[in-house]
């Protein structure tokens, strides 16, 4: 797996819950904050987004939120009111098996046109375990509909719509996997648009070609007892300039970002499979078992095994910062 898609399949634990509401007149709900990550989808109509600090957001059909850290935010038909004016949203989200309508449309509102179709979620995340890359993001992202633009995004929107409101068979398959999509694409998009190179960081670091090549051998073979010589001298730098530029744009040495890197899998690893432990040590680069536990207890709190007993992450890693 690519730096990129190991940094996602960190993020979420089970699938993502959703509902599907349809608004008219004059309406608006709060929601967070919460220890999650929220996302909106509008299916159509417009509202606006209330967010905790600055200007409202003006959403149309076709428009993605995206709040990968759960904070307080509003949504509304009208940009007059602030956050803490709107009522708190109670409706419990469902699974994508349960989808129903949550509907508050006035009688002498007819005209379809003037509905507001939204479909609101959120994924649980592993916080401990979240890559440094997602925890580095904005409280909110929004990505706009554009002709022309983010074509794989708005497939993925229409498709998703679609299923959503037809209910055709295999919806209880196809929802959670095009939540997925739109995650992944959502996060894409704005890696190419709105995270500048020059900023610094984990986006100059996904778009350094040295820096993302070095990130990607270490995700691809945690097992291999990389070097920081070794490491420079794969993607064409001196050791000097690896080590300097790594640092500045992950905010720690290559070879602590290696060390969170494999105990992140070991944790995964622990999770889901009965692996013997020195077996395990082994895949993610430890040569001795007791060496390996050494390490994940001081990043863990705990010995792998009593880890494993766990099994329901309650003791969970810390992200580098």
């Amino acid at each position: 797996m690519d730096v990129f898609s190991d940094a996602v399949a960190t993020m979420k634990v089970g699938r993502a819950k959703l509902t599907r509401s349809r608004r008219a007149g004059r309406w608006g709900h709060r929601f967070g904050p919460y220890p999650g990550a929220g996302f909106h989808v509008v299916l159509g109509g417009a509202c606006w987004l209330i967010p905790p600090h600055g200007a409202p957001v003006w959403l149309t059909a076709g428009d993605v939120v995206f709040l990968p850290h759960g904070a307080a935010h509003g949504v509304s038909s009208t940009s007059d009111r602030a956050l803490n004016e709107l009522p708190l949203e109670r409706t419990e989200t469902a699974g994508p098996d349960l989808i129903t309508d949550s509907v508050a449309v006035p009688a002498d509102t007819t005209d379809p046109a003037d509905h507001t179709v939204l479909l609101c979620g959120a994924y649980r995340l592993n916080r401990g375990s979240v890559h440094p890359f997602l925890r580095n993001l904005p409280d909110v992202i929004h990505l706009p509909a554009r002709i022309g633009r983010h074509g794989s995004l708005r497939s993925a929107v229409e498709l998703l719509g679609s299923d959503v409101t037809e209910q055709r068979p295999g919806a209880e398959a196809a929802l959670p996997a095009l939540l997925d999509l739109i995650l992944v694409y959502a996060l894409r998009a704005w890696l190419d648009e709105q995270c500048p190179q020059e900023s610094g960081g984990w986006c100059a670091a996904l778009k350094d070609p040295a820096i993302a090549a070095a990130l990607d051998h270490m995700h691809r073979n945690p097992a291999r007892a990389w070097t920081v010589a070794e490491l420079a001298a794969a993607v064409g730098l001196s050791r000097t300039t690896f080590a300097a530029r790594f640092g500045s744009y992950v905010g720690q040495s290559p070879m602590a970002y290696l060390t969170w890197w494999r105990l992140s899998v070991a944790s995964r690893l622990l999770r889901e499979s009965d692996a013997p432990l020195a077996a395990l040590a082994r895949q993610v680069g430890y040569s001795s078992e007791f060496a390996f536990a050494h390490a994940f207890k001081k990043e863990f709190g705990s010995p792998p095994g009593a880890f494993r007993k766990v099994h329901g992450g309650l003791h969970e890693p810390r992200s580098p910062s």
